[in-house]
């Protein structure tokens, strides 16, 4: 099979184990201008001309002027307009200070430095590092453009292997058995997170890239080889040594248990 088959094969199969997208959804994109997201959102603006069901899509991207961190704005916009995407640009900054009681309001579910939101890494309310900082203010700028808009979905370019490594994370730094969902409806307002690329390789998605030369981005986040996430890649790396099913293995505790699909 195809590698470009097999990647759409996958996605449309995640829109519908687990009915990720509705007639009439307006779904708004988080585009990082990362592999992952730019796939997503070719592959949600290919399938939005299905016309069944019927939903359109929008992407946002944020600049973090607090973090020495470079996007290709013309890039994106370019990429947007072949995918007749309409695509919003905001810049924005973070400060040191806590940010738990406004993250909690917005349920940001689990952070790329493997903390719950609204829960310092050590419970003792300590500052919180600049991956949570970045991610819970991207988050906010999403969930705002997306209400201003009219949105019902918002898009995160999350792949399987994410979802593992953040389940390795929770069960080796918190103490449980959890990861992103697949599909998370919050409770605060009316929107839900999908992540359609949940079934898909990193490895996969990172081939199909190179294929369609995917521009990459122009400077990477000088925080990104300093996190948990990190190890817990390492670690599933060696998990897979051991056993070449762990994948199928994990994903299958997380379904069993109800971990992709929270209401």
């Amino acid at each position: 099979m195809k590698l470009e088959e097999k990647l759409w094969k996958t996605f449309n199969k995640a829109l519908g184990q687990y009915q990720l997208i509705d007639e009439d959804d307006k779904i708004l994109v988080g585009l990082s201008g990362g592999k992952d997201s730019l796939c997503l959102l070719e592959f949600l603006a290919r399938r939005s001309k299905v016309h069944v069901p019927h939903f359109t899509v929008e992407a946002l991207h944020v600049r973090m002027s607090t973090i020495h961190y470079k996007s290709n704005t013309t890039y994106l916009q370019s990429f947007c307009d072949r995918l007749g995407v309409p695509l919003h640009i905001i810049t924005t900054s973070f400060t040191t200070t806590r940010p738990n009681a406004i993250a909690t309001i917005l349920d940001v579910a689990t952070v790329p430095d493997g903390s719950p939101s609204g829960a310092s890494p050590s419970g003792t309310g300590k500052q919180k590092p600049p991956c949570f900082l970045c991610s819970w203010q991207r988050r906010k700028q999403l969930f705002n453009l997306a209400q201003e808009l009219g949105c019902t979905k918002i898009a995160l370019g999350h792949h399987q292997d994410d979802l593992i490594h953040t389940a390795l994370m929770n069960l080796t730094f918190q103490g449980q058995f959890s990861t992103m969902p697949a599909k998370l409806k919050m409770r605060k307002m009316p929107l839900t997170i999908i992540r359609p690329l949940c079934l898909c390789q990193e490895s996969d998605i990172k081939a199909y890239a190179e294929l369609q030369g995917y521009e990459k981005q122009l400077k990477l986040c000088p925080y990104e080889k300093t996190t948990n996430r990190t190890a817990a890649s390492e670690l599933f790396a060696h998990i897979q040594q051991l056993n070449t099913e762990a994948r199928y293995c994990i994903w299958r505790a997380l379904e069993s248990e109800k971990k992709l699909v929270e209401y």
